[in-house]
């Protein structure tokens, strides 16, 4: 996961302009970056009415393999999100606006993505656990998204339970008898991992054997948002709504349950809202499905190894003394830690 401070590499501002006026018809007059979130590029555009927009830019990869097939899979990310809202009925999901051809998804260059969303005039939160208050509300938005699944089974793509970046993460471990010479931060980033290397190799065995017992549980796979914390919970006077729909999957129903769970504070090391009963036994009674405890463990470890892994990526590349490089050492140590807690 990045931490996006810096603006997107090789890629020129002017190209939004052109992309926004042929793919939406949105003549731009203003354009401000939005050095928020994780993951995404964002910027505020206004246009020749006077109106805003919500501008998001995907980085397709690093390296030219495998762009292709991110393109694909953000495009029924965010067409799933399109589908859920507009033929599904959810009005809580924060859709893209398609452009004129339809696609929910523009392609800006060879290795970035745009989308468009309308700009809502309210405050999201930030990234933790979620306020005890609002844990019922949040609970039946997953519910009835779960429940929406036959709408998008055919659209959405669909989780391994892989984790993402395990092979990068194999070398880095094989990797930690000589030095990291990518930047300025590879040997701190070193240094961590040679100090919890015993820890990390037990936790994938863990996840290992987590993996099997979700797989051989029976449960049938619901379309999930992947990421339903509060920094993507967006709040107006009007209504809430579920925004930032990129991660979304066919996967076990605690890939977003294990979120509101004390297990996911735990996991930050913050106050437990001790509301695991209540709000299990709500999402119950919406969604007739079952939470496992096995598919909230293995998500409560998937997390931080996933972001362990993108961030020891990053890290071992070349990279420069930027603030997206520092927050990368920053979170991989926090990560790190969060595994073991």
């Amino acid at each position: 996961m990045k931490y996006m401070r810096d603006k997107p590499v090789g890629l020129d501002e002017k190209e939004l302009f052109t992309a926004l006026r042929e793919g939406w018809s949105i003549g731009v007059k203003s354009l401000t970056y939005l050095p928020v979130g994780f993951g995404s590029y964002h910027w505020s555009a206004t246009d020749q009415h006077g109106s805003e927009w919500f501008v998001k830019v995907d980085d397709l990869g690093f390296a030219e393999d495998g762009r292709e097939e991110e393109f694909g899979r953000l495009g029924r990310s965010q067409g799933t999100a399109l589908t859920l809202h507009r033929d599904a009925g959810l009005e809580f999901v924060l859709a893209p606006v398609p452009a004129e051809d339809g696609a929910p998804l523009w392609r800006l260059s060879s290795r970035y993505a745009l989308s468009v969303f309308p700009m809502i005039a309210g405050t999201a939160g930030e990234f933790g656990p979620h306020r005890r208050e609002d844990l019922a509300e949040v609970t039946g938005f997953l519910a009835e998204l779960h429940r929406a699944t036959p709408a998008v089974a055919h659209l959405a793509p669909r989780a391994e339970l892989l984790l993402p970046g395990r092979d990068g993460l194999n070398a880095a471990l094989a990797d930690l008898g000589r030095p990291w010479t990518g930047g300025p931060h590879s040997e701190a980033a070193r240094d961590l991992l040679t100090l919890h290397e015993e820890r990390v190799r037990q936790w994938l065995d863990r996840f290992d054997r987590l993996v099997d017992e979700v797989r051989g549980d029976g449960s049938d796979w619901v379309v999930t948002h992947g990421e339903p914390h509060p920094g993507n919970v967006m709040r107006s006077p009007t209504g809430a709504w579920l925004i930032d729909w990129a991660t979304v999957q066919m996967a076990p129903l605690e890939r977003d349950m294990w979120m509101l769970t004390d297990a996911f504070a735990g996991m930050l090391r913050e106050e437990p809202a001790g509301a695991d009963e209540q709000l299990l036994a709500q999402y119950s009674r919406i969604s007739d499905r079952t939470v496992s405890p096995a598919g909230v463990a293995l998500y409560r470890l998937w997390w931080p190894l996933a972001d362990v892994a993108a961030f020891l990526d990053d890290l071992r590349r070349p990279h420069s003394e930027g603030e997206d490089a520092a927050a990368a050492l920053k979170y991989l140590a926090l990560n790190l830690e969060a595994a073991s807690a």
